[in-house]
């Protein structure tokens, strides 16, 4: 355990947040002489990076917990922690459930997982910190990327909007936003690794306030060498400015891909969840997002089943759906979240019901999804490639500036690479088209 060549597991559950902190663990587990294993018998150190925004990760995660306990049992050196939003939830109440936890950080504390583990192989005892949630971001940065052509950089931590059902902003803290020149030396980092597109993060990047606005830092991120597409998420529609629409228009690598969680489609719910806005101006926004931004591809997440929806309320919401005509939906049945106002919410909806509506929702928003799709045949597009599909190495995939995910028939083409596809055929969730040589163009 002392020498340089330790294995280290890391299983990384929800956002893309919590990649992008896994891949800062790695980096600085890497310092004290851990490399990646995808086999958890050979690692020394296994890291569950853990989400609680929903039970169902929840439940993943005790589950993956409970399966490893006949591996420490099997080798007492392995060192076993567990980090992100549902360890800063639960804290030492982890340890006491299972006790062959070593560790447990909290979301304010991966800074520390290099110290943490230093401690732990010269003496093997239980370790658990969850107190700096709203703290200082460090700024020691050494991120481990995984992939090749994409990659995530946070620009802020934490949420203030205190949604009702959420519950981020107790497990992540109050918003927290990097300085511009410490996201700048990242951004030119990922480039010289090879990274073509960046995606910058943060629970609500509007409300970044690193002494610029959101706008400014993506018009200034757009404009560094190498960045060959550039994205963002997640956006608070009450925060989505005039500004920052006026940028994405006139950038020239920031992607045509708005995703404007929207929840739900009724005044009602919206006003109970503590969204602060209506559905009136979410259309406003979506319209005036349209007319400057014409080929512009927008997606939401939707929440069916919230306490007190009634028949009316979801009616509305398909409505909703029918009048926006998002390009995709992310969908999710409630989740109740102890310590959230919702959880204690009268009303609460029965578990048929809520499968019921989200089918219909789903169905709703796949014939929308296909319309837009089948709307794109027969055009060229650009493609980022990303490398070959998981179940066949003679095609490759790749994703169009709207965020489309594409596939192809491989050639000549490269990962990293930007090639014109022609689409030929669509479908609900992706489209299928031919690469367009210099030859094929009359």
């Amino acid at each position: 355990m002392r020498g340089m060549d330790k294995k280290l597991k890391i299983l990384t559950y929800g956002c893309q947040m919590n990649v992008a902190d896994s891949e800062r663990m790695a980096g600085l587990l890497k310092k004290i002489g851990y490399t990646l294993t995808d086999d958890a018998e050979r690692a020394d150190l296994i890291l569950i990076n853990t989400c609680c925004v929903r039970a169902t990760a929840e439940d993943k995660v005790f589950g993956q917990i409970g399966k490893f306990k006949s591996l420490k049992r099997e080798k007492p050196s392995l060192i076993l922690g567990v980090a992100g939003c549902m360890a800063q939830k639960e804290g030492a109440n982890l340890i006491k459930r299972a006790p062959h936890i070593d560790f447990v950080l909290g979301t304010g504390q991966s800074s520390e997982v290099a110290r943490v583990v230093l401690s732990l192989e010269r003496e093997r005892k239980h370790f658990v910190d969850v107190s700096n949630v709203s703290g200082e971001i460090s700024s020691e940065v050494f991120p481990l990327r995984g992939g090749h052509v994409s990659t995530f950089v946070p620009i802020m931590y934490g949420c203030n909007n205190f949604c009702t059902y959420c519950i981020v902003p107790y497990v992540r803290g109050r918003e927290r936003s990097r300085q511009p020149e410490e996201i700048f030396a990242e951004v030119k980092q990922a480039v010289a690794e090879g990274f073509k597109e960046i995606t910058l993060l943060g629970q609500n990047v509007n409300s970044y306030s690193g002494g610029m606005t959101f706008a400014e830092l993506l018009s200034a991120v757009d404009k560094i060498a190498g960045v060959k597409r550039l994205r963002f998420m997640t956006s608070h529609p009450k925060d989505l400015s005039d500004e920052l629409i006026a940028a994405i228009a006139g950038g020239e690598n920031i992607c045509e891909h708005i995703h404007l969680p929207v929840q739900y489609g009724s005044d009602k719910i919206l006003q109970r969840m503590n969204r602060v806005y209506t559905v009136e101006k979410y259309l406003r926004l979506v319209e005036k997002i349209r007319v400057a931004i014409p080929n512009v591809s927008l997606t939401t997440d939707l929440i069916v089943g919230f306490p007190g929806e009634t028949e009316e309320d979801f009616q509305e919401t398909l409505k909703f759906l029918r009048a926006v005509k998002f390009d995709a939906a992310f969908t999710f049945i409630y989740s109740k979240r102890s310590g959230t106002p919702a959880a204690t919410f009268a009303s609460q909806i029965d578990d048929a019901t809520k499968h019921r509506r989200l089918e219909e929702l789903m169905k709703v928003q796949n014939e929308i999804s296909l319309a837009k799709n089948l709307a794109l045949e027969n055009s060229a597009v650009e493609v980022l490639v990303e490398g070959a599909s998981k179940t066949d190495d003679k095609i490759f995939m790749g994703r169009t500036r709207s965020n489309k995910l594409i596939l192809f028939e491989h050639g000549s083409e490269q990962a990293g690479e930007l090639v014109s596809v022609k689409i030929n055929q669509a479908q609900t969730w992706l489209l299928k088209g031919k690469i367009i040589h210099s030859s094929d163009v009359a």
